[in-house]
């Protein structure tokens, strides 16, 4: 599974999931539509949504 997520703390979301290899900060977002946007498109091209992280600074992926 792929799946995309916004958090305020990239690091604590990489070290809850185990320190996937191919975690990755795709975006940094200057709004929270802009932030909710992104995810829209990322869930649009097949990713799942995770929920673990808390805010939207960041957009993140990765596969498990």
């Amino acid at each position: 599974m792929r799946y995309a997520g916004l958090t305020d703390e990239p690091k604590r979301i990489k070290q809850e999931h185990g320190n996937p290899r191919d975690f990755g900060i795709m975006q940094q977002f200057r709004t929270e539509a802009a932030a909710k946007l992104w995810v829209s498109r990322m869930l649009a091209r097949g990713y799942e949504k995770d929920t673990m992280g808390k805010g939207w600074k960041y957009g993140y992926t990765f596969s498990s």
